[in-house]
């Protein structure tokens, strides 16, 4: 056990096991006698975490693996290959894993620039599907997704981990149920101090395929700073902390308010503390204007000490009569008055394996889930973040018609809902 703690060990298992008792409270059947033949697209970090949580949930069999980084295809069909005793064929591309016989679903943890191409194509395959959120880069590449995934008719589950927290749970019923009063305001926030490397132009490693990586979005050169895990505050691949991290929450915020799309999006911030490291604000407020409420957002990347570290990552509903704050493993009320006492509720569970749990259990029956997020439902809290960094791109407010899908009266906003996609790769939009 040399790559986590004993403690780690028991403390994610004992996680697991609670996440898959909550999933059979529900009324998910345990049943996993039959295996789901899996491949999975993307096998870095992350990629290998989603695969864990397949073995964790039951009744999973890798059968193959892709990626451009040959180390990372040799490391993780090693990891496979210990967790389920048979090796795991390996790719380069993801069209010729997707042709593979027997093969029932993916996974896809890529970066989300290769989202669309690899999800339509999982699908023209009639493959199901488990892919990492955000849905699309950018909002014309969802909008594809979305239209491919109802024609489809194939089980999709986007990465919204957060939807099976039973903190946001039990929070989502009670702001629903009325407790706080109608909500005037929802604030959301993760700050937190972003560790940048080195941006220095330089060759790939030898194992990686920089060309192929990528793929359709601007190829930049290459340096530690925008490659493996680093991408997510480079503009052209991962588009920020907004984008990466606080979509979570955005969709957290939306999916307990039961909204759908905002109707205006303003944006203000900048790169203050990172300037000339990152190619994304470090500091960032974004407005939200929903049906319900005003949903805003702020993040600083700049390490800052918390006064209260405890609200540092989650989201306040300011309700009529009371407070809700909720992060992932906790939630707390805050009645009016003085003299009054929060009342605290800390519950926790594993939400990676809950998440593919549900995604799992729809595959062998067919049946979608409450809590299973469509491409329909990623698609919302997807384009939500991607109008709030329209609007910063352009020092502009976005008025955004969910109906006819358009930005209205903002060419320059409007420009960017689509990005050109790089030589020999088409943009899966037709529009």
């Amino acid at each position: 056990m040399n790559w986590i703690t004993r403690r780690m060990f028991f403390k994610k298992s004992a996680m697991a096991a609670a996440a898959l008792s909550l999933l059979s409270s529900r009324g998910f059947s345990a049943d996993v006698s039959e295996k789901v033949k899996l491949g999975v697209i993307g096998c870095g970090w992350w990629g290998m975490v989603d695969v864990e949580a397949a073995f964790k949930a039951g009744g999973v069999e890798v059968v193959g693996l892709c990626d451009v980084d040959s180390e990372h295809l040799e490391k993780s069909a090693a990891k496979v290959e210990s967790l389920q005793k048979s090796r795991p064929k390996t790719f380069k591309h993801y069209e010729e894993l997707l042709k593979m016989d027997g093969l029932q679903a993916v996974i896809i943890a890529t970066p989300p620039h290769w989202h669309a191409l690899q999800l339509i194509a999982a699908l023209e395959h009639n493959l199901d599907v488990y892919c990492e959120k955000p849905l699309a880069y950018d909002v014309r590449e969802g909008q594809a997704m979305k239209a491919a995934a109802e024609k489809s008719g194939r089980i999709v589950q986007v990465g919204f981990q957060r939807r099976q927290s039973p903190a946001i749970q039990q929070a989502k019923d009670y702001i629903r149920q009325g407790g706080p009063g109608r909500i005037i305001q929802v604030e959301a926030q993760i700050n937190y101090r972003a560790d940048v490397r080195d941006g220095t132009p330089q060759n790939p490693p030898a194992s990686l395929d920089w060309e192929q990586w990528c793929g359709p979005a601007p190829k930049l050169p290459y340096s530690p700073n925008v490659g493996h895990m680093a991408w997510r505050l480079e503009k052209e691949y991962g588009h920020g902390h907004l984008v990466d991290w606080g979509i979570h929450l955005i969709d957290a915020a939306r999916w307990i308010l039961g909204e759908t799309a905002p109707k205006t999006i303003q944006a203000a911030g900048g790169t203050y503390y990172l300037k000339d490291k990152i190619t994304t604000p470090d500091v960032l407020t974004a407005h939200f204007d929903f049906e319900q409420c005003p949903v805003i957002w702020r993040h600083r990347m700049y390490g800052a000490a918390e006064y209260n570290p405890e609200i540092s990552n989650g989201i306040f509903f300011y309700g009529e009569k009371e407070t809700v704050f909720v992060t992932d493993d906790r939630w707390v009320v805050v009645p009016k008055g003085r003299g009054q006492q929060n009342k605290v509720t800390q519950v926790r569970a594993d939400t990676s394996v809950a998440h593919m749990a549900d995604f799992l259990t729809a595959v062998r029956t067919r049946q979608k889930t409450e809590s299973l997020c469509s491409v329909a439902d990623a698609e919302l809290s997807t384009s939500a973040v991607q109008l709030a960094m329209i609007a910063y791109e352009t020092g502009s407010k976005v008025q955004w018609n969910a109906g006819t899908g358009q930005i209205e009266g903002n060419d320059a906003a409007a420009r960017l809902l689509k990005r050109e996609y790089r030589a020999p790769w088409k943009h899966p939009y037709v529009g």
